[in-house]
């Protein structure tokens, strides 16, 4: 058997102790430890030297804006009041809820919105968009609130469901029903970030409600009052412990318009259906007695913020309800220009008392044929009767005479290519074409056939029917023109341009307008007894007649215009209707006639006292039954 041997006698193996590494080890280590805890205490020292020495004051006053609440008091807008003093635009006491940003919690954003009916997307794209304001910058989320939102809001806000949530008092602007008057009142609504970068609107903060169109735009400064405000102290669980101060909102200034309501009302109704505008004006100061557009719109859905997708089914409406047509549609006026041409033919001396042209339905110039609106033509005719039965001949002749020049001169003269100054928002010039125009806009030269056209109010020559009352007012009062407006001035403005028409031209253009509707003219069937109405037809083309039959729509149709005035001298009212494809202009003239009657009937009526005035308004100024489950 063999042993193996061992290679050192276990006996020389010198003792170690059991545990000596290990404690060398732990040494180490408590050591790093007392170093991370004097580290720490000197981090813990710092700090408490810069909150107890060094910062003090800022911190304190940190933690005493912790404890303080601040509610904002929104001040009531003025209202909006007609010329008799009737309310228009009201407002009636409702809740706003913001979204306090103080205690804001992101997690909460979702559910937040689907109790309130509200696009989560929607609104967290909103809270975003006040990341870079202040956190005592509350969010608005809505207005006007249902029952079952006010239900979910008084269930769940507080320091256990949704702290952020705040209910305060506000003010909810209350319109017109059925869209009345609605391009002329115009609309308020949050201001946007684009608006909140303009000049025009540095002083309001995000979340403010302004004015956004028509009157609420232009009056924003004077309706608008000033917000008040309220501090509470709160404790760690956002509970109000004490009132600090109340600071009390300023009202917004009430607006007293020109605008007659019943007349309003009567232009509303007559224009029931179509698409145009009307505008009533008293010549002899300005004062905008009656502005319609039609299609109209709904205001009511803008004063409890409008969501996207209604906004973009009315601005995707083809027939663009939001278009101001009284202010901004720029259209060819047709025949209702050859007054204003007859007046410059005359004061030019291109024509005389003695000038006749024989129509014969049509004549040739500069080598294409022109028609007249009557194929069998007028037969010879004189100034008044071209008026009258609007003579296409005789006023191409004249237009040829007098040249685009002096056309351009004159249409300037009475106001046409320049806004009238109407204080509302949006207003077009529309286009005076002449030789200098078309070299600076089209870098051509103007032919002698082009003015041709622009006798008849067709070409290029466009206007706004705020344009046409101005021009025609201003002619029939004797070259004095007022500018329009819609608030009642403490004192009469003076002229906006006085023009020195001589009188007997501006008779003999008044007696052919007064022959249009009074005599053998193309309105006599909407002349009124006992009321001396004067006025023009105009038929505007939009398409040539032989595209016209391929085009067999309505939507191709002839615009029919008519611009009226009541009485023959010093007139009173007058009054200015477009009417989109209504075909003929003699369509357009009962719109007018029914105004200027209203105007008549109301003044007999107000001069016997014991009779109080009749009003057609009410029943558009109940304030809308509010269908809050729909909300």
């Amino acid at each position: 058997m063999r042993y193996l041997r061992a290679e050192k006698d276990p006996d020389s193996i010198p003792e170690r102790p059991l545990f000596g590494d290990e404690t060398r080890f732990a040494a180490g280590r408590i050591a790093v430890f007392q170093y991370v805890i004097v580290t720490v205490f000197i981090y813990l020292l710092l700090g408490y030297w810069d909150l107890q020495v060094l910062n003090q004051e800022f911190y304190s006053e940190k933690a005493e804006q912790n404890q303080i609440k601040s509610l904002p008091i929104l001040a009531p807008r003025g209202k909006i009041l007609d010329r008799d003093g009737r309310v228009i635009v009201d407002n009636h006491e409702s809740f706003r809820l913001i979204l306090s940003r103080d205690s804001l919690r992101p997690a909460h954003l979702r559910p937040i919105a689907l109790g309130l009916n509200m696009d989560p997307a929607e609104l967290e794209a909103k809270v975003r968009r006040y990341q870079n304001q202040p956190t005592w910058f509350a969010i608005p989320l809505k207005e006007e609130l249902s029952l079952d939102e006010l239900a979910f809001v008084e269930a769940f806000r507080g320091q256990n469901g949704f702290p952020e949530l705040e209910l305060i008092r506000s003010q909810y602007r209350v319109y017109p029903k059925e869209g009345l008057a609605a391009h002329l009142l115009g609309y308020v609504g949050e201001i946007s970030d684009a608006e909140l970068n303009s000049p025009e609107w540095a002083h309001h903060n995000p979340g403010d409600l302004i004015g956004k169109a028509g009157v609420e735009r232009y009056y924003n400064d004077l309706l608008s009052g000033v917000d008040g405000q309220r501090q509470v102290r709160v404790d760690n669980r956002m509970n109000t412990r004490e009132v600090l101060g109340v600071k009390d909102a300023i009202p917004g200034r009430n607006l007293r318009l020109t605008i007659d309501l019943d007349l309003q009302v009567v232009a509303e109704l007559a224009m029931e259906g179509k698409r145009g505008a009307v505008v009533a004006l008293d010549p002899r100061s300005g004062e905008v007695l009656a502005l319609v557009s039609r299609p109209a719109f709904d205001p009511n859905r803008f004063a409890s913020r409008i969501s996207a997708r209604e906004f973009n089914e009315l601005i995707q409406d083809p027939y663009r309800p939001l278009f101001n047509r009284a202010l901004q549609a720029q259209l060819a006026p047709g025949s209702t220009f050859k007054p204003i041409l007859a007046l410059a033919a005359l004061e030019s001396g291109a024509i005389d008392d003695s000038f006749t042209v024989h129509c014969a339905g049509g004549a040739t110039w500069y080598g294409r044929y022109f028609k007249c609106h009557r194929r069998g033509g007028h037969g010879t005719v004189n100034l008044k009767t071209a008026i009258a039965q609007s003579c296409d001949v005789f006023f191409y002749a004249v237009g040829n005479r007098v040249g685009i020049d002096t056309i351009a001169e004159y249409a300037e003269m009475v106001g046409l290519g320049a806004r009238t100054g109407i204080d509302l928002p949006g207003e077009k010039e529309g286009v005076v074409p002449s030789s200098k125009w078309k070299i600076r806009t089209q870098r051509e030269k103007w032919y002698a056939g082009e003015t041709i056209s622009v006798a008849i109010g067709q070409g290029a020559l466009t206007v706004t029917p705020i344009q046409l009352a101005y021009a025609i007012g201003g002619i029939a009062s004797g070259g004095v023109f007022m500018r329009p407006h819609l608030v009642r001035q403490e004192k009469p403005e003076p002229p906006a341009r006085i023009a020195g028409f001589r009188p007997e031209n501006v008779r003999k253009v008044v007696d052919g307008m007064c022959a249009v509707v009074n005599g053998w003219g193309t309105a006599a069937a909407s002349r009124i007894p006992d009321i001396e109405m004067c006025g023009k037809t105009g038929t505007a083309q939009l398409a040539s007649n032989d595209l016209l039959r391929l085009k067999n729509h309505e939507d191709w149709h002839d615009n029919a215009w008519f611009i009226g005035f009541a009485p023959g001298t010093n007139p009173e009212i007058v009054v200015a209707v477009l009417w989109e494809n209504g075909a003929h202009g003699d369509m357009a003239a009962p719109i007018a006639r029914d105004v200027i009657k209203a105007y008549f009937d109301k003044k007999a009526r107000m001069k016997k006292p014991a009779q109080p005035p009749a009003s057609l308004a009410s029943a558009w100024l109940a304030p809308p039954a509010l269908d809050r489950k729909k909300r």
